[in-house]
């Protein structure tokens, strides 16, 4: 049985192992280069400060995590989250991400944060339809915006909203 629970410092090895490949094999990521566990710690650190952080496992083994990270450092954008989602390759099709983007979304409702975006690099059918499915809506296309592995992508931003601000909705915990 999956189980989501808050990420914990001590999980950014893992973590990291779960990015990796996306680093180094996709444009998923923009990254460039694998981060550290130490600076993947900071990162989880700075995240947690103000966003949840979670992380799906079974039978003690990380499958994979979300996280919320503002979307624009303005305050009238405080009631909206650019999220992020990233699988070990043995969990995609399983319900993983499912079950992680419903325990984010529960999570960021209670903080009364009520519209999700989500930032994909450009084409990745699998993202796009996850996040189609999920009741996401394509809301901008931007051209040849990051260049990884000799050649310019595309992102599109997706979004969903959660909620509204003034209305009350119950508190739960995971």
């Amino acid at each position: 049985m999956i189980k989501v629970r808050s990420v914990a410092l001590e999980d950014a090895k893992y973590l990291v192992e779960i990015y990796k490949p996306y680093v180094e094999e996709t444009a998923i990521t923009f990254d460039y280069s694998v981060p550290s566990i130490y600076e993947f710690e900071e990162k989880i650190a700075k995240i947690i400060q103000n966003y949840p952080f979670l992380v799906a496992e079974e039978n003690s083994k990380i499958l994979g995590y979300a996280y919320a990270g503002e979307f624009y450092p303005k305050d009238a954008y405080k009631w909206t989250a650019e999220i992020t989602i990233y699988l070990a390759k043995e969990a995609r099709g399983k319900g993983v991400g499912e079950t992680l983007y419903s325990n984010l979304e529960r999570e960021l409702l209670n903080r009364e944060i009520y519209h999700l975006t989500s930032c994909i690099a450009y084409p990745d059918e699998g993202s796009i339809s996850f996040h189609e499915k999920r009741g996401f809506r394509k809301v901008a296309h931007f051209e040849k915006v990051g260049y990884k592995f000799d050649r310019w992508w595309d992102v599109v931003w997706y979004q969903k909203d959660i909620g509204d601000k003034g209305k009350s909705y119950k508190k739960s915990v995971l």
